[in-house]
């Protein structure tokens, strides 16, 4: 009875043992395959994260590389566990032989002992068998692990590429933006020339008069010029005007090059004094019909429409800040500048 005891006692060591190893291994098995399922999705979406994707990549490059020490500490614990099972086997095959001792001392129960030293046999023979399953299942794991870190060098290559794409593209950028800015200077350099010369012009055709003006790069009428009050039909003085700025501007426009694209923008604005009349609801639709009706006017002298813009602003970009009569007077005007679109 005594050695059936201690037999049952070493059948019963290392077989929990045995299954808490298949599990971990298991669990390894399963772990892996998710990272190796999410460094393929990352594979997936390199090419089109570039700055957030970088940053995201080398988060996951990080978290995979203390994933990898924790597996390696995995593995090591599973072969503590294999080593730990091969001293069972060892022990085992120990007490297999110390039975068969006792048998020839207890010739009586040579039978039952035959059959549990057969039966013992036959498990260990089983461990042995599954301990190289569990070797095997290793070395798969091994070899996952080793194409894991193939995939993550090939990660750290594209990142390494991108980068440097993305650092030539910023130098083509700049360089793009510094020679934009070098062409836009001297557009606006030039135009600012045929502007002065335009103005000049203007003032030789249309004489010196007080109510007409260059304030800074706009040529400024007085409403007065063009419109009786409270209307946006031009006078015959002010259709006068017009045709001499009409000549001014078909000339300027054989000399200022095809390639600046540029415009002659008339803008209309009253004083701060509403209007509201059947014709106009508010200044806002006077000033624009101002504007719009000296736009007319010059295509009818041959200017061509696409180099003329019409706005209106009301009274609500006054040149004085007043309310006298002088200052008013002022504020109501048509002004003409000369810019790119």
């Amino acid at each position: 009875m005594a050695i059936a005891r201690g037999r049952r006692r070493a059948h019963q060591d290392y077989w929990p043992g045995f299954v808490d190893v298949l599990s971990t291994l298991l669990l390894v098995v399963i772990f892996l395959m998710s990272i190796f399922m999410i460094a393929q999705y990352f594979v997936s979406q390199e090419s089109s994260g570039k700055d957030s994707a970088l940053e995201r990549l080398n988060k996951q490059i990080s978290s995979l590389t203390e994933l990898l020490a924790l597996e390696r500490t995995r593995k090591k614990s599973t072969e503590d566990q294999l080593a730990s099972m091969q001293v069972s086997l060892t022990n085992a095959e120990k007490e297999r032989a110390r039975m068969q001792a006792l048998l020839g001392v207890e010739g009586e129960r040579g039978k039952s002992a035959d059959s549990r030293i057969a039966a013992l046999t036959a498990e260990a023979e089983e461990k042995k068998k599954l301990s190289a399953q569990a070797m095997s299942q290793v070395e798969l794991l091994n070899q996952q692990i080793a194409a894991l870190r193939r995939q993550i060098g090939a990660l750290e290559d594209a990142l390494n590429a991108s980068e440097k794409r993305d650092k030539e593209s910023q130098t083509r950028i700049a360089d793009l933006g510094q020679r934009l800015n070098v062409a836009l200077a001297k557009r606006v350099q030039e135009l600012s020339r045929y502007r002065s010369d335009f103005f000049g012009e203007l003032r030789k055709i249309l004489g010196e008069r007080d109510d007409i003006q260059i304030v800074g790069d706009r040529f400024v009428f007085q409403a007065e010029v063009f419109f009786a009050s409270g209307s946006a039909e031009i006078n015959p003085e002010g259709k006068a005007q017009l045709d001499k700025l009409a000549v001014a501007l078909l000339q300027l426009e054989q000399q200022i090059p095809s390639e600046i694209n540029w415009v002659l923008r008339i803008d209309g604005h009253t004083d701060i004094k509403p209007i509201a009349t059947s014709t106009f609801a508010s200044n806002w639709e006077l000033s624009s019909a101002r504007a719009i009706s000296v736009v007319k006017h010059l295509m009818t002298q041959g200017v061509s429409a696409k180099r003329l813009v019409a706005a209106g602003f009301g009274e609500y970009q006054p040149l004085v800040e007043s309310t006298a009569d002088p200052d008013l007077r002022r504020n109501r005007r048509i002004e003409l500048k000369l810019t790119e679109k």
